[in-house]
């Protein structure tokens, strides 16, 4: 075992170590969200896994680095990350942009046949080719807060707190940026099977659009419809924590 199996990184987050752990689950934070929105997760499978949660440039420790504005950079950069880490079955969790960003990444270690995950399950994103002309990273930061109350997102009491806000600002417009400009065309599929879950309510993905993901695998796919909007997750983390175990279990 490697020194990073064990160590976290500027990139890697490991709430609860366990590099001895027989499987792995690594976690794609949502646009203007940090590795620590997964702590609950790593606490819940760790140490029966490696629990990995990534940390993007632009919030939190690394707030004074620049943002990664392009989908493709940013999981250039998280696929050399992981390619650093031993080898061991893998399940890719991804919320939001973090759904898109796990895609891609594992096409990209499909691609380099190594590292690949058994299984992705992507949250709260429509499927990769579905297109909405969406522009929230060109609004004002009213423009994006109103955003935020709208996916229900953020607790109240942080977008009243202007100094979080200000800290903030910067990554979620970078990440909006980011996820606005994506694009992905009909043909682009991974090996890997696909869980696509969704809200019911979700103002930005609609059942139709989370079934889509079924278009880019190769492999099963299977879509999970929670009550709740954006952030259903959040609302049903025991749920939600089932749909990982299952596939941490089927490793």
């Amino acid at each position: 075992m490697n020194s990073t199996d064990r160590a976290t990184t500027l990139w890697l987050r490991r709430f609860h170590p366990a590099g001895h752990a027989p499987v792995r689950l690594v976690c794609f934070p949502h646009a203007g969200g940090s590795a620590s929105f997964y702590h609950p997760v790593s606490a819940r499978f760790s140490p029966g896994a490696d629990v990995v949660a990534i940390q993007y440039p632009g919030r939190q420790d690394r707030r004074t680095e620049p943002c990664v504005q392009d989908i493709g950079t940013l999981a250039d950069q998280i696929t050399a990350e992981l390619l650093l880490l031993d080898e061991k079955p893998t399940v890719f969790f991804g919320h939001s942009m973090g759904a898109v960003l796990a895609f891609e990444t594992a096409w990209r270690l499909e691609q380099k046949g190594s590292h690949a995950p058994a299984h992705v399950i992507a949250s709260g994103r429509r499927g990769p080719s579905t297109v909405r002309a969406e522009t929230v990273h060109q609004r004002d930061d009213d423009g994006i807060l109103a955003e935020l109350r709208l996916l229900n997102g953020t607790a109240a009491h942080l977008l009243g707190d202007e100094e979080i806000l200000r800290m903030a600002m910067p990554a979620l417009r970078g990440d909006y940026e980011a996820i606005e400009k994506y694009t992905c065309g009909p043909d682009r599929r991974i090996g890997a099977p696909i869980t696509a879950l969704t809200g019911d309510a979700d103002p930005r993905t609609s059942l139709v659009e989370a079934q889509a993901w079924e278009r880019h695998t190769l492999g099963a796919f299977r879509l999970g419809v929670f009550p709740g909007g954006h952030f259903f997750l959040s609302e049903q983390p025991a749920a939600v924590g089932d749909e990982i175990a299952r596939e941490l279990r089927a490793l």
